[in-house]
């Protein structure tokens, strides 16, 4: 329906521990209107995309800061898949290399914010590249 929010799931996937940087970006994304679900520490590929299945979200935003973003994204992308959602916007923000943004982007992952990234980026990008209605 046209003028609904954004739902938004925040994800901490692996085995990273510290999650203020999630938890300042959920608040961001809420402040900027949307709808925000934060899943909590050390989730598997598995649990974020049964999570954004059950709360039936536009976006998958993870943060990750442990250095294991390559892995972790390709299996979420591969979860994705082989639940055959295709329409779900995926981004990434957290200690990101340079040389990582492009493989990310390969796989599928349509937004990827590194830790100096401006939260109005990530804000702007999703309302920009979400589908709703």
């Amino acid at each position: 329906m046209a003028g609904s929010k954004i739902r938004l799931l925040m994800a901490k996937p692996g085995l990273d521990g510290h999650d203020l940087g999630a938890k300042y970006m959920a608040r961001a994304f809420r402040d900027a209107g949307m709808e925000v679900i934060y899943t909590g520490l050390q989730q598997t590929p598995d649990q974020i995309v049964a999570a954004a299945i059950q709360e039936d979200v536009d976006v998958i935003a993870c943060s990750i800061l442990s250095g294991a973003h390559l892995g972790l994204m390709a299996k979420l992308m591969r979860k994705l898949g082989e639940k055959e959602i295709d329409d779900m916007l995926v981004v990434v923000g957290g200690a990101i290399p340079k040389s990582d943004i492009e493989p990310l982007k390969a796989m599928g992952i349509a937004g990827v914010f590194p830790t100096a990234s401006s939260p109005q980026v990530a804000i702007e990008f999703i309302r920009n590249h979400v589908k709703t209605g």
